[in-house]
């Protein structure tokens, strides 16, 4: 996979979007760090599940993760009432 500095991506975009086409997946870097990837549509479609469900029915599922939501309580102990 090609890596493009976000500048030089944004400056020769048609060139950076051939090369999607026609390579493939291109990096793009900001800082020298990796920050996106541009890929062809096809392969956007498919990367992307065939049926996504609604927010409510995808929430009530097996598959939701809501045991990470929470966070965890520690042992924090209540201060002793000090009477007046």
């Amino acid at each position: 996979m090609k890596s493009w500095a976000d500048q030089d991506a944004k400056a020769r975009f048609n060139e950076f979007l051939e090369a999607c086409l026609i390579e493939g997946p291109q990096m793009v870097t900001q800082r020298g760090s990796e920050a996106a990837v541009l890929v062809p549509a096809a392969e956007w479609r498919r990367l992307q599940p065939a049926v996504q469900l609604p927010l409510k029915e995808m929430l009530l599922s097996d598959k939701a993760r809501t045991d990470d939501l929470t966070p965890q309580r520690g042992k924090a102990q209540r201060r002793p009432i000090r009477n007046m």
